[in-house]
């Protein structure tokens, strides 16, 4: 399929569903719209994050490979609807070793940014909460952080989010 076939299906919402499946048989096809949700300008291009996204939702395998790229182009992402997808695929991921400290970093920051969007603080929230699970000494500062937030910043989003992961981490014990 071409970059203008991709954009076709992107700008028809009646057309998402297709596409989505059609990427699962065949998956040779998402490292384009990778390129396109990653890379392109166009004010569209958030949709092809969002079918990743729906395709990970359906086949997390063929999602799996392109983490490493999804996690190198976060301090790049300036639209707000790809950082959500990207974080969210992110945050339902394994923590790979290599990228852990870079990920804590960029969590806490987005967590902590209160302009951002719920929705973004939200899964940077969940992410904190999957390094907690790879690395215990962390899971203090990872529940002052949540609290403050919930403190300072409250959302319902932020409340929710937080208190179910507040509960995992006491349960986890060791804090």
């Amino acid at each position: 399929m071409t970059r203008e076939e991709f954009y076709t299906y992107l700008n028809e919402w009646s057309a998402i569903e297709t596409l989505t499946s059609y990427l699962v048989e065949h998956p040779e096809e998402i490292s384009m719209l990778v390129q396109i949700g990653l890379h392109d300008s166009q004010k569209e291009s958030w949709r092809a994050l969002w079918i990743v996204d729906k395709i990970h939702e359906k086949k997390p395998a063929l999602i799996g490979p392109y983490l490493p790229q999804f996690i190198d182009s976060l301090h790049q992402v300036t639209n707000e609807s790809k950082l959500r997808h990207l974080l969210k695929i992110i945050s339902l991921n394994p923590i790979l070793p290599d990228r852990l400290t870079f990920l804590l970093d960029f969590s806490i920051a987005e967590l902590t940014n209160a302009a951002r969007p719920i929705a973004i603080r939200v899964h940077a929230m969940q992410l904190l909460y999957e390094i907690a699970l790879v690395e215990p000494e962390l899971r203090a500062e990872v529940i002052q952080l949540i609290e403050h937030e919930m403190t300072f910043h409250a959302s319902p989003g932020i409340l929710s989010r937080g208190k179910k992961i507040l509960k995992k981490i006491h349960a986890l014990g060791q804090t």
